[in-house]
């Protein structure tokens, strides 16, 4: 069994990461918790102009416009609901600090960032007469996701599936990762036009990251074997709001 936290320190990108999207949705009109927002039809329309400011709205994107272009990055701590943003932090609490540690703390940063930004880039490029707007850290997500199936694909995940009934389970990161992959293609091929989960930004940064933790550490790639993961893992959230 290897110790990577014992070797490598706390995780703190990670932490700080969760820290940050979480108080920020706290922060945000979509909490509840904030009564400067108001109810009723004021608390609707500080949404929408909330999600319109700080979320990637395709087709501004693709014009060029220079406050558009910050977009992808203030995404990535915006997200639509509670189901969402903890849908997300389990994902990056479970798979994000072993990721971190294997990369380092500087690395790590730059690849959520970038792989994240390139993710939701990739979306609006795809979609480019759209105007619904695109929130959500999904795509950096599943960027640590990809890196984490080239690091450390032999690490045990306990992992939940809703056709086992929910029993936690003990199998390879590489089924796991492989199986959630294989479902976000599958997502993504019979979603319907317009709001909804955007997949493509899921399979764009998986890509994004295993490719990257490729090229940085090929070395070292497919690692991690005896690697133990206790946290649980459940499905995604997606990045676009309703």
């Amino acid at each position: 069994m290897i110790n990577w936290r014992a070797a490598a320190g706390a995780p703190v990108v990670t932490y700080g990461l969760i820290g940050l999207c979480a108080l920020a949705f706290l922060a945000s009109p979509l909490s509840g918790f904030n009564p400067a927002y108001g109810t009723g039809d004021a608390l609707l329309a500080a949404q929408s102009t909330y999600f319109e400011r700080w979320g990637v709205i395709p087709d501004e994107l693709m014009s060029g416009d220079s406050h558009a272009l910050l977009t992808p990055l203030t995404a990535l701590f915006v997200h639509g609901s509670w189901l969402h943003l903890l849908g997300n932090l389990l994902f990056l609490y479970v798979f994000g600090a072993m990721a971190e540690e294997r990369m380092g703390r500087v690395r790590f940063t730059l690849f959520y960032l970038v792989c994240g930004y390139l993710a939701l880039l990739a979306y609006a490029a795809a979609n480019a007469d759209s105007g619904q707007t695109l929130v959500g850290a999904s795509g950096a997500i599943s960027a640590v996701l990809g890196a984490f199936l080239c690091l450390l694909p032999h690490a045990r995940v306990t992992s939940l599936f809703p056709f086992l009934f929910f029993l936690p389970l003990r199998f390879p990161a590489w089924i796991v990762l492989i199986f959630w992959f294989a479902l976000q293609w599958l997502a993504a091929h019979n979603a319907k036009p317009g709001p909804g989960v955007a997949y493509l930004a899921h399979l764009v940064g998986f890509s994004l990251g295993f490719v990257a933790a490729w090229v940085l550490f090929r070395r070292t790639a497919f690692a991690g074997r005896g690697t133990r993961v206790k946290p649980r893992s459940a499905a995604t959230e997606g990045e676009r709001q309703p």
